[in-house]
């Protein structure tokens, strides 16, 4: 079992960055892919980025590709997501998320494969 916490989030301004953190307890943490979720007031959770236990298989959500990346360090049991160039639209609380694999590449998109999640940080992006 694995649990995490993420950090990072606060209020920024439009054009601004952030760097989220999800810290994971344990031993084991590459033994899990990661993915980071996110989501609005009165929206359904949405699909931000993913990567696999290895650190090279990595996914991105379509609405952050060029803005967002997705990075980890096995060595002090933490995934990142580096957001660049904030929009108002990425205002949301942002989960990570883990599910323990054998298969060092594999990565997913879908939230109902991940089985440990943390309890989110708001990020909120004035325009």
């Amino acid at each position: 079992q694995v649990q995490l916490v993420e950090s990072g989030g606060g209020l920024v301004q439009a054009g601004g960055s952030l760097r989220l953190s999800c810290a994971a307890s344990g031993r084991t943490f590459s033994m899990y892919r990661m993915g980071w979720f996110r989501q609005a007031p009165g929206k359904e959770r949405e699909f931000v980025a993913a990567i696999s236990r290895s650190g090279f298989g990595i996914d991105y959500a379509d609405s952050v590709k060029g803005r967002f990346a997705i990075s980890r360090d096995n060595a002090k049991n933490t995934v990142y997501l580096q957001m660049n160039n904030l929009k108002p639209e990425d205002t949301a609380v942002y989960y990570c998320a883990a599910d323990r694999t054998p298969f060092t590449e594999l990565i997913t998109a879908q939230g109902g494969d991940y089985n440990y999640w943390g309890q989110g940080t708001q990020v909120t992006v004035s325009s």
